[in-house]
């Protein structure tokens, strides 16, 4: 298994809504809203890293009142 930890910046007051968006994504195993310089972080695992690259781009990123994000893929 490939693993990454996504930090997410939302739009102000969002959190809940990208929330819920990460819980129907069946590759974010975990996701925790978080205080500091980022809003949300999510554990996301996949069978390849390839898979690991694509649902992050295509799923997570392209999620509605995401600012930005920061990927960080398990060595």
């Amino acid at each position: 298994m490939d693993t990454a930890f996504v930090l997410l910046n939302t739009e102000l007051g969002t959190e809940t809504e990208v929330m819920n968006g990460l819980k129907m994504i069946e590759e974010v195993k975990e996701a925790h809203q978080v205080y500091g310089a980022y809003d949300i972080i999510a554990r996301v695992e996949t069978e390849t890293r390839d898979d690991l690259k694509d649902i992050i781009h295509w799923k997570v990123r392209h999620l509605n009142k995401i600012c930005s994000s920061l990927t960080m893929i398990v060595a």
